[in-house]
């Protein structure tokens, strides 16, 4: 890298809903057993967590009722109920788990409605902030299929005054234009980060629209070329690879909320330091080329 002469600002803030948030969030899967399924192994470090994501100025949590499932909204009202007025709590319906941990569809106007009113109990709240629909065509990325079934329940949830806004997880492009001619939509959560940036163009056309981008996996996915890239930018910065994987994020587009998720405390504290990590423009220039870096084959040198 060249010697560095400017740094590249990006906002702090950004809408969600009817609400102003802090672009870095915080997701709360990871506070249940493995897989997302059960209790967590330490209950009081669980709540500390939550504690100490607010107390740090986070003000946007992502959970859902089939985490655990009910172990995280549980834990989320034992932590910060009362919640403070500026919290806006995000929760996904869509699927449900099997006794094994498994996951299935849950997309009947029964299995929606029911999903909603669990939210609201367990959370100890009368309307959800935002509501994800999860689609489930495909389990391991989006894949297409109508969502007009489901939608149009929520957008009747959505009128009852039980949802405040609706937002999208694990779709297309196809899928957001056809559930916006449904109801609003003010997010999309999908999988992106440095090595997976399949929705480049839709991000910035959300961000066109005022439409929140909510990634995650920040470093799922990587191989081991690119973890090596990004490795060697953490260390040449001195933090990080996961606050160099968040900062990258905030500062691709100012639509882009991440919201790693964490069951430590110190994580935490490092997730929420990358909120003010200001990368140089040779570092994202560096960092850019990580999409494309493709393992070299030996047997050819």
């Amino acid at each position: 890298m060249s010697n560095i002469t400017n740094i590249t600002q990006r906002t702090t803030t950004y809408r969600l809903g009817d609400r102003i948030v802090n672009r870095l969030g915080y997701g709360a899967m990871q506070l249940c057993g493995p897989g997302a399924f059960g209790p967590p192994s330490d209950p009081d470090k669980a709540r500390a967590v939550l504690q100490a994501a607010v107390a740090g100025g986070i003000n946007h949590i992502d959970t859902s009722d089939y985490y655990g499932p009910h172990v995280t909204n549980h834990l989320i009202r034992q932590s910060l109920a009362p919640y403070q007025d500026d919290l806006v709590i995000v929760t996904k319906v869509g699927a449900k788990r099997g006794a094994d941990g498994s996951w299935h569809p849950a997309l009947s106007a029964a299995e929606l409605t029911q999903a909603v009113h669990d939210n609201l109990r367990h959370l100890g709240l009368e309307a959800l902030d935002v509501v994800n629909l999860r689609s489930m065509f495909g389990m391991l990325g989006p894949m297409e299929g109508s969502l007009e079934q489901p939608l149009s329940v929520l957008a009747e949830l959505r009128q009852q005054g039980l949802v405040r806004h609706i937002g999208l997880s694990n779709v297309t492009a196809t899928q957001i234009r056809e559930a916006r001619q449904i109801v609003p939509i003010v997010c999309v959560q999908n999988l992106y980060n440095l090595a997976h940036r399949s929705d480049d163009a839709l991000i910035d056309a959300l961000a066109q629209d005022g439409i929140a981008y909510v990634p995650y996996f920040p470093l799922g996915g990587f191989n081991p070329l690119q973890s090596a890239i990004l490795t060697y930018a953490a260390q040449w910065l001195d933090v990080t690879t996961m606050q160099v994987a968040l900062a990258w994020l905030l500062h691709r587009a100012p639509n882009i909320l991440p919201i790693p998720g964490t069951s430590s405390p110190p994580h935490l504290q490092e997730n929420i330091a990358a909120a003010t990590l200001e990368l140089p423009e040779d570092v994202l220039a560096y960092l850019d080329g990580i999409a494309s870096a493709e393992p070299q084959d030996s047997s050819s040198a």
